[in-house]
């Protein structure tokens, strides 16, 4: 995302927790007005203020308690300038208990063999993730395992922690489209305004 948006002229802060997540953006934005920051997202600090903001890919279901939801959106509150615009998705708890539910998905590649396992937890609407790769190295496949959390917020918890947070709603829409959600919508985009 920080490559796209710095392709279009963009003068682009790029966030992470993980040094290899940053170290693959460096080599991606290599050349680019691109500044990235080893930050947990809950921290935050940008040193100045920003005109928007744009936060993708799940990110916020990856904050699985609320109070810490919260402090990111009041944190990112600070440093976007008022009438700046933050965009950011969300997966739903539709495609939570749905889709990704109690799941097990494979990926068979030539190079790659992946299977991915899902718990899903009704009454957080917390899944826990594992995924286990299977590399191939020569002749043998190398095993790296990861395991990962999401929680999905309703609607009205997103829209209240808008409020809270000193932004207003400027609209959201069904992943990918500028249609509005439907129940069984997988990931919603929130278009916000700080006021």
């Amino acid at each position: 995302m920080s490559h796209e948006l710095a392709k279009r002229g963009v003068d682009v802060i790029g966030l992470d927790i993980s040094e290899e997540m940053l170290s693959k953006a460096a080599e991606k934005t290599l050349g680019q007005n691109v500044m990235l920051l080893c930050q947990d997202m809950c921290e935050i600090d940008l040193y100045g203020t920003v005109e928007g903001a744009v936060c993708v890919l799940d990110s916020i279901n990856h904050i699985t308690d609320h109070r810490k939801l919260l402090k990111f959106f009041r944190r990112l509150s600070l440093f976007i300038e008022p009438g700046g615009i933050l965009i950011f998705d969300v997966n739903t708890p539709y495609k939570h208990e749905s889709i990704l539910g109690d799941n097990i998905f494979v990926l068979d590649r030539d190079d790659l063999y992946l299977v991915w396992t899902n718990r899903f937890h009704k009454r957080t609407s917390i899944v826990d993730i594992t995924l286990d790769f299977f590399v191939k190295k020569g002749e043998v496949y190398e095993r790296f395992s990861e395991e990962i959390k999401e929680r999905a917020y309703s609607f009205d918890e997103i829209s209240m922690i808008i409020k809270q947070s000193g932004f207003s709603l400027l609209g959201c829409f069904d992943d990918l489209s500028f249609h509005k959600p439907k129940k069984n919508s997988e990931r919603i985009v929130f278009a916000v305004r700080k006021i």
